[in-house]
């Protein structure tokens, strides 16, 4: 397998389902074969899962299963996959106990580096804050890097830019603030019935994420 990663947010409605759909139809026009899974009992994201990569997607959830069926799960089903892409849910940290069941504790529990997806939006070094904050939490969880959503400018990504820079943790890239992304939405996530909506989507991560460097993560 070239990559497995969980793709993250500090809260809902920070970008991670649209970057997290958009990623893996990225991949799956690349040519690559793209396992998705979803954290929870969510049903909807994942029938939007396997429409766009042709697989089943796989709900992991650690309040239902124990540690082992979650290893067997995982093992199971990237068995012949090139990528593996976990849709977080909710906050990284978010649990029905403090942080239990939640996104990170599937990281933890998988040993999977974490893409957190942070919505930039009206704050430029404020973001150095949340994300020592989200860095230093939990030493046992890792960070393969960061993507910001609904970035107003090139000026704004560059401010953005340093952040990461001075924090020592990789800068993935962004997605612009574009309001074709938010029109769509509808239920847990968003509508991509449209195709040329998610040609859009996958041109600006094609342009302004690396998703080639993620691959090496």
């Amino acid at each position: 397998m070239k990559a497995q990663f969980l793709i993250a947010a500090p809260h809902s409605g920070s970008g991670k389902t649209t970057i997290a759909r958009g990623l893996m139809a990225l991949y799956r026009e690349h040519g690559y074969r793209v396992q998705p899974f979803k954290c929870g009992p969510d049903y909807i994201d994942t029938k939007f899962h396997e429409r766009v990569c042709g697989r089943p997607s796989v709900n992991l959830d650690s309040f239902f299963a124990s540690e082992e069926h979650l290893h067997e799960l995982f093992t199971h089903y990237t068995a012949g996959a090139d990528i593996a892409i976990v849709e977080g849910m909710m906050g990284l940290f978010d649990g029905y106990d403090r942080d239990r069941g939640s996104s990170s504790e599937i990281a933890r529990i998988l040993g999977l580096p974490i893409v957190l997806v942070v919505d930039a939006r009206s704050a430029a070094y404020s973001m150095a804050a949340l994300l020592q904050g989200f860095i230093n939490f939990r030493p046992d969880l890792t960070y393969a890097g960061v993507i910001f959503n609904k970035v107003s400018s090139q000026r704004h990504f560059d401010m953005l830019q340093q952040v990461c820079d001075d924090l020592h943790i990789e800068c993935l890239g962004y997605l612009p603030k574009d309001a074709s992304l938010e029109q769509g939405s509808r239920y847990l996530g968003l509508d991509f019935s449209e195709q040329t909506e998610n040609n859009e989507l996958i041109k600006l991560l094609e342009e302004h994420v690396k998703w080639q460097r993620i691959l090496e993560l």
